[in-house]
């Protein structure tokens, strides 16, 4: 930790089910899901700069800074506010790249909202998140910084209160393209409407699973290793896993179990994002 850095949580999310609804003219799909935030995250450590500049000497392997979602959002909320303050960004990573956590676009979250902070800028909730939805359609529901009901791409969003719960999430060590996923021609497109009350009734599925259970195999032996213990899902387009458990000691026996050539995590189910009780 740098001196004056500080440090801000960026939280992972599951899909709890995702369905695809639609196509639109813009080729974005139309979804409905469960946002659910947990406890495993990034953490952004962030030192505010006077000379203007956007800087991120630490981050994700592989990931250039220029192309790190990070520095976007720093620009984005720079532009956007007229500030001629900068920052310096690292980024610790915990969560899983490529694996439908969400850990790239709460990175952003969190970014956005400390900057808002850090410099001053105050432009509240609603216009951080209409900055952060061209970084990904996931940033808006990690600017609000609650589990959500979702419909849109992802952007319309509805708080929802969910029973506590522990889940068990496996990464097996590949990452799925999200694009791919959303231009394979086997996906599902066409799922019904289901409203909030029908998914704690019934839950619901992951409309992407039977495409990356097809395309990689990795995934495909996860899911069925997981669910030997407890009903398995993918999150968004994967290459994540993961179970719900009631208990952390449930969570931890499944885990324990967990093949060495996967890396997985216990993690607990969150209503309000880290990155905004950071902020109070």
């Amino acid at each position: 930790m740098s001196r004056g850095e500080a440090l801000w949580p960026a939280p992972a999310k599951l899909n709890l089910f995702l369905h695809v609804t639609g196509r639109r003219a813009d080729g974005y799909h139309e979804l409905q899901t469960v946002f659910q935030l947990i406890d495993l995250c990034d953490t952004v450590g962030i030192v505010v700069r006077e000379d203007g500049a956007i800087e991120r000497p630490e981050g994700p392997a592989g990931v250039p800074p220029e192309s790190d979602l990070v520095v976007r959002a720093a620009r984005a909320l720079q532009a956007a506010a007229g500030t001629r303050l900068g920052a310096t960004l690292r980024v610790h990573k915990r969560i899983p790249m490529g694996g439908g956590l969400g850990g790239g676009s709460s990175d952003a979250a969190t970014t956005l909202l400390a900057l808002d902070a850090l410099w001053g800028c105050r432009l509240g909730i609603e216009e951080l998140a209409r900055l952060g939805l061209p970084l990904g359609a996931d940033v808006p529901v990690f600017v609000r910084g609650f589990s959500a009901w979702a419909e849109g791409v992802g952007e319309r969003l509805t708080p929802i209160e969910l029973p506590g719960r522990w889940y068990v999430v496996i990464h097996p060590g590949v990452g799925v393209s999200t694009r791919e996923v959303f231009q394979s021609p086997e996906l599902t497109r066409n799922s019904p409407l289901i409203t909030i009350r029908a998914f704690f009734e019934a839950g619901g599925r992951n409309d992407c699973e039977p495409v990356v259970r097809a395309r990689c195999p990795e995934v495909a032996a996860a899911l069925d290793w997981l669910s030997r213990y407890a009903p398995a899902r993918l999150t968004g387009t994967g290459s994540c896993i993961f179970a719900s458990c009631a208990t952390a000691a449930e969570a931890e026996r499944i885990a324990a179990r967990v093949p060495d050539e996967w890396t997985s995590f216990v993690a607990r189910g969150l209503d309000i994002s880290p990155a905004h009780r950071s902020l109070t």
